[in-house]
């Protein structure tokens, strides 16, 4: 995005932003024959790590964004909120065959699109939906400790103004807050749960429970699964793990890694953080069983 385009889209008015965003959505629908389904996309974890790496992976010169460019889009959440608004609209947002082979005929040896939606692994129909639209995709997942992943999830919705409750008070209401919210969904595909998404602190971190229908639908080789911690410490390292699972050039590692979404938070109260490490420990322990690999998260015995 060029810097006049960013000062343009920043200090335009709504209403021409909304009739721009109509506009380019039904040129995208009407020319969506043209337009490939992604390569790739990255389905979890929810404040693990998921748009730093999809910032970071659009760096590459070899991966294009989705369309419109100008909008800088992560995801239009069509396999868990928008399933309903059909195939054709989900075409919409990606590049045509030809921006794609005109980004080979600049250099690069070919061209992927993908898209990235922490919601995805959660959704309790988003596996099966993806398998029937894109059986050939390639799935990335970050995993973060899940006791770190819970509090950095409540601190975000605490940030957004959305969680009224102190951390242990939100643990405490989650099974209510949940009950019956994934039947809901299942049952009517268009329904949406703001506590299934946003209040969803517990159930997120327990990993396999999401990631087995996943894990069934799809071939090993679809899947690259990373520590979030990974990211953090090596992010070099883990983008050029990315860049071999999607069959992208070897680039420099360059100096600069850009860490989205960061939020300073205290301390989590010892009693709550012991808590939380006795509830994940078994779920860690099938996790790691079931991909026989270890994470390392250092949950307290």
């Amino acid at each position: 995005m060029t810097m006049l385009t960013t000062v343009l889209k920043r200090h335009a008015p709504t209403w021409s932003k909304e009739v721009a965003r109509s506009g380019f959505r039904r040129y995208g629908m009407l020319t969506s024959a043209r337009r490939p389904l992604p390569d790739y996309l990255i389905i979890g974890t929810k404040r693990g790590g998921t748009t730093s790496l999809w910032r970071n992976l659009m760096q590459h010169p070899e991966v294009l964004p989705m369309f419109p460019a100008a909008e800088n889009l992560k995801s239009p959440h069509y396999f868990d909120i928008h399933w309903d608004r059909g195939e054709t609209w989900y075409r919409s947002y990606f590049p045509t065959e030809r921006a794609r082979s005109s980004r080979a005929r600049e250099g690069a040896r070919g061209a992927v699109v993908g898209e990235a939606s922490p919601y995805y692994m959660f959704h309790p129909l988003a596996a099966e939906r993806v398998s029937r639209a894109i059986p050939h995709v390639r799935l990335i997942v970050l995993l973060r400790n899940p006791t770190d992943r819970a509090y950095s999830h409540y601190r975000e919705r605490r940030h957004e103004g959305t969680e009224p409750l102190d951390f242990r008070a939100a643990l405490d209401a989650e099974t209510e807050r949940l009950a019956g919210e994934a039947a809901k969904i299942v049952s009517r595909p268009e329904y949406y749960s703001r506590h299934h998404d946003f209040s969803s602190y517990l159930a997120r971190g327990r990993y396999l429970e999401h990631l087995s229908p996943w894990l069934d639908l799809f071939s090993r080789s679809q899947l690259l699964i990373l520590r979030s911690e990974d990211l953090y410490t090596d992010p070099h390292a883990v983008l050029a793990e990315v860049h071999r699972f999607l069959g992208l050039s070897e680039q420099p590692s360059g100096s600069g890694f850009e860490h989205m979404n960061y939020l300073p938070r205290p301390g989590m109260d010892p009693a709550t953080r012991a808590w939380l490490d006795d509830y994940y420990r078994p779920h860690v322990a099938a996790l790691e069983a079931r991909l026989e690999r270890s994470f390392g998260w250092p949950l307290t015995a």
